[in-house]
């Protein structure tokens, strides 16, 4: 069984509304993001906004369905193997952490040694 409040998601009825009128497909489809925003925990929402706003810019963006797709594929590709994406912080999880530096001995070197003159 799914989440308690969480609808279930038809494609066949999300697709025959888009088919049939897609000014209610897209209404319907912000109305149901936004449900899925606020009940997220308060400290995701406003990451989720600005995701969505990106979604929402690449799909405005796009010249055809597919190409946006194609480039909603990649920034999600992006985020996962990408720098400080999932799969570097999912790994930087298996490393042993760093030991504190306990001090360093500091080596005086001669203040009249020259590396061109006394090193040839």
């Amino acid at each position: 069984m799914g989440e308690p409040g969480l609808e279930q998601f038809d494609f066949d009825q999300w697709a025959a509304l888009a088919e049939a009128d897609p000014v209610a497909f897209e209404r319907h489809r912000a109305e149901t993001i936004d449900r899925a925003i606020r009940r997220a925990a308060p400290r995701r929402r406003q990451r989720l906004r600005g995701l969505q706003w990106r979604i929402d810019t690449v799909r405005r963006q796009a010249r055809t369905p597919l190409a946006a797709c194609i480039r909603l594929s990649d920034m999600m590709w992006a985020s996962v193997l990408g720098p400080e994406g999932l799969l570097e912080r999912l790994e930087g999880g298996r490393q042993a952490p760093a030991r504190p530096c306990g001090g360093c001995r500091v080596i005086p070197f001669p203040a009249g040694l020259r590396e061109d003159k006394d090193l040839s």
